[in-house]
C-alpha cells in the first residue's frame, strides 16, 4: 500500500483538481461519477486530472484507504479531500463548489 499512497500523494500534489472516478469525465461508468464530472464542468473546471479507478484495482482500494472514505467518486482540490458526489452536490447548490474550483483554476 505504501507505493499507492505515494502515487496518490503525487497526483493530488501535482494537480490542483483531481477526481477519482469510475470511467472518465467524457465516459463515466456510474451515475455518481457522471454527476461529479458534470458538477465540475458546470463550475468551469476544464482539463482537470481524473483517475479511472476501474483500470487499477490497487488504486481502487488505495484511494479508499488514503481518504478514509468508502465510496467513489472522490474529489481533491489543491491537495485537500473535498468529498464524494453527494457532498459535491450540496456544495454546488450553495455556491461553495464554484468558489473552491475558482481558487484552483
Amino acid at each position: 500500500m505504501g507505493d499507492i499512497n505515494e502515487k496518490i500523494k503525487e497526483q493530488i500534489t501535482n494537480n490542483n483538481i483531481v477526481l477519482y472516478m469510475k470511467g472518465s469525465p467524457t465516459f463515466p461508468q456510474c451515475g455518481f461519477s457522471g454527476r461529479a464530472a458534470e458538477l465540475l464542468k458546470r463550475c468551469g473546471a476544464k482539463g482537470y486530472f481524473s483517475v479511472d479507478i476501474l483500470q487499477d484495482s490497487e488504486m481502487r482500494e488505495g484511494i479508499k484507504q488514503f481518504s478514509n472514505w468508502p465510496t467513489i467518486p472522490q474529489l481533491y482540490v489543491k491537495g485537500e479531500f473535498v468529498g464524494g458526489s453527494d457532498i459535491m452536490m450540496e456544495m454546488f447548490e450553495s455556491g461553495e463548489l464554484k468558489k473552491l474550483i475558482d481558487t484552483a483554476l
